[in-house]
């Protein structure tokens, strides 16, 4: 098991700064692991990394910088034991107006990674994935043997990344966990307290529903757009899967222990049901109190109407059993964060 015996002691967390990398690199100290952090803090921030671990700011195309850290690591005589990565950029809709800068970041850029760990660092690597790699699913939920056909240049960005990992593993026994999830959503951390650090969901310009949504609630924005009411759905609008940032976390230690026995892992992350746009307003007033009026739009292009993935794999191989299940438990985890940092 993770930080037992001799394995996973030292791990080293790309994109370690950003809301899903952080979140994990948090756990890992908790535990009482030897986290070091690389980031760009393109997306990250400085102050959201937890207490206690190292941290190294740079690009993840920069391969003598990350050679180096993995021949120092060796030098003070604790190299690593296992890598995360999550170093990315994530918006689906601005890699089809700039794909070149998604292959670059996200395929080339773990090249690099990969180039570095076959050098000299570990052999087990959990990637953090995207079941975007499906595009337009040919039947819900999906299962981890679907068929692969990105939909957008994120997507294939990603999908390169597994081939490469596939290839590694064949030729250079790279041990790899691919994790392959939707929407993460929810806030961890110390929510409660008034000096604790929290990490919650935030991207600039924002695109993503849930922080949409409670913008709305706390007066950012005068209401939510709603793209599409006539899907073939039970409410018209589109459903997708959403899945708490801490449940997604223990999900990544999870799969770098079982990475101790398994050669390769390829598991879908997922609550294991799907939630309409309309679900995830009608939460949000209950959770927030607040009216969050609503605009109806035209669809937009290439919005598939159901993308809902199954977990049961994940369930089944790493005995993962996520605890934020009720969408409203996820979206009030979101607001106290949202709240702290906005009102």
């Amino acid at each position: 098991m993770l930080g037992k015996g001799q394995f996973f002691v030292k791990i080293l967390v790309t994109g370690g700064a950003g809301y899903i990398g952080g979140t994990v690199a948090s756990l890992l100290a908790e535990q009482g692991h030897l986290v070091v952090v690389f980031d760009n803090l393109s997306h990250g921030r400085r102050e959201l990394l937890p207490a206690g671990v190292e941290f190294v700011e740079g690009e993840l195309a920069d391969r003598p910088a990350l050679e180096n850290i993995f021949t120092t690591a060796k030098a003070q005589g604790r190299p690593f034991d296992g890598v995360l990565h999550f170093a990315a950029l994530i918006e689906a809709g601005e890699s089809m107006a700039r794909p070149e800068i998604y292959f670059r970041n996200n395929t080339a850029s773990t090249l690099s990674l990969l180039e570095a760990i076959l050098a000299h660092g570990p052999r087990r690597l959990v990637f953090s994935s995207t079941a975007a790699v499906y595009g337009e699913p040919e039947s819900i939920p999906i299962q981890e043997d679907a068929r692969l056909l990105p939909g957008n240049a994120y997507g294939e960005s990603k999908l390169l990344v597994e081939h490469m990992l596939d290839w590694f593993n064949r030729i250079h026994g790279l041990r790899y966990a691919s994790l392959r999830y939707f929407n993460v959503a929810g806030a961890a951390g110390d929510l409660e307290g008034p000096d604790g650090v929290a990490r919650g969901e935030a991207h600039e310009p924002e695109s993503h529903l849930i922080p949409l949504v409670l913008d709305v609630a706390l007066g950012r924005r005068p209401s939510i757009r709603i793209y599409g009411d006539d899907y073939p759905t039970p409410d018209g609008t589109c459903i997708r899967d959403y899945i708490h940032v801490s449940d997604l976390a223990d999900a990544h230690l999870l799969a770098l222990d079982a990475l101790e026995t398994r050669d390769r892992l390829i598991l879908n992350l997922g609550n294991g049901q799907g939630f309409s746009v309309r679900e995830v307003i009608e939460s949000a007033r209950r959770v927030t109190g607040h009216p969050i009026p609503a605009e109806i739009h035209p669809r937009r292009a290439g919005d598939p109407a159901v993308l809902v993935a199954s977990s049961e794999k994940a369930i089944r191989e790493l005995g993962w059993k996520p605890r934020y299940t009720q969408l409203d438990e996820i979206i009030r985890t979101a607001w106290v964060w949202h709240r702290k940092r906005y009102a």
